[in-house]
């Protein structure tokens, strides 16, 4: 499971940084990647890397500001003359399909897979065996969402040494044994697979806050979470313009991570009045003094999302 930011900015491109998007690759997991937000030339971004647009499975529209959707019809349409033949689905406010299928119509488009678009509430938006997407509604200038991911549990490793010893030998046998049955040995012994599995995986869990305020829904959001992805529009002098704007400062998400309780904060949707390199460590460091565990992220940075909490 890796983070890849595709664009970090806020509102408009800037030469460093291009807007809104993010990618979770779950190659490993699933051998698929979701997007969470798509702004402007996000399929310009993706060719500076290893993505494969058919691999998009999911994408997930926090709001319908253009900074954070306008890449959406541009990378759709290619997606389909790049081998994308399984099913899309886009999740995102009321308005998103109306964008979608209006872009889609007027311009003629024609996909050669199939196009799910699910308009969102609060609460959990997608689970499966492996996953789960909750929402929170943050608080920014339109309706606007933060988004949770969990992965579920996975069990603990088959305790291999302690079967041999009992003269349980390796073959199709170790994986009913996986599963929890009870086997008999040669010996007549009764064994119990649930009797010999390590301890359960605890699954990795991710937040992303999408533009908002500083608010206290996001904590919420964020509680015990691996990662937070938190925008930071705007340094610790700002506060006054951040409320104006509807966005947050490196201080104020910093304090929601610390709440929190998160492992990883990783600030993103820089404004473009903060350039190059010195700006970027200043951000860090009104950051740290609050949350030590912070990184800004800049364009095509990737963070790996371990399970080792420590």
């Amino acid at each position: 499971m890796e983070l890849l930011f595709l664009g970090t900015g806020a509102g408009i491109p800037a030469k460093t940084r291009n807007v809104t998007s993010i990618a979770l690759k779950l190659l490993e997991e699933r051998n698929a990647v979701w997007l969470f937000d798509c702004g402007e030339a996000t399929q310009h971004q993706i060719l500076y890397t290893s993505l494969k647009p058919k691999k998009i499975e999911k994408i997930f529209i926090s709001h319908l500001h253009g900074d954070h959707i306008y890449g959406l019809p541009g990378l759709i349409s290619s997606r389909a003359f790049q081998g994308g033949e399984s099913q899309l689905s886009i999740y995102g406010p009321a308005g998103i399909e109306a964008f979608v299928r209006t872009s889609l119509l007027v311009s003629g488009t024609k996909l050669s897979y199939p196009l799910e678009i699910i308009e969102i509430e609060e609460g959990t938006v997608f689970e499966d065996d492996q996953f789960k997407v909750i929402t929170k509604k943050v608080s920014h200038g339109m309706e606007s969402y933060g988004f949770r991911v969990e992965e579920k549990d996975l069990p603990g490793a088959l305790q291999v040494e302690e079967l041999m010893k009992k003269g349980v030998q390796p073959g199709p046998i170790y994986q009913r044994l996986k599963n929890g049955e009870t086997i008999k040995t040669e010996t007549g012994e009764l064994i119990n697979g649930k009797d010999f599995m390590g301890l359960e995986k605890k699954g990795r869990v991710i937040a992303y806050s999408g533009d908002t305020r500083l608010c206290d829904c996001l904590v919420d959001l964020a509680k015990q979470a691996d990662v937070l992805i938190h925008e930071a529009t705007f340094g610790k002098e700002e506060d006054d313009l951040a409320y104006l704007y509807f966005h947050s400062t490196t201080e104020q998400a910093a304090a929601t991570a610390k709440k929190a309780n998160v492992n990883m904060l990783i600030l993103t949707h820089i404004s473009a009045r903060y350039q190059g390199d010195k700006k970027k460590r200043e951000l860090e460091s009104e950051a740290k003094k609050i949350f030590p565990h912070t990184f800004v992220a800049s364009d095509f940075d990737v963070y790996p999302v371990t399970r080792n909490k420590e």
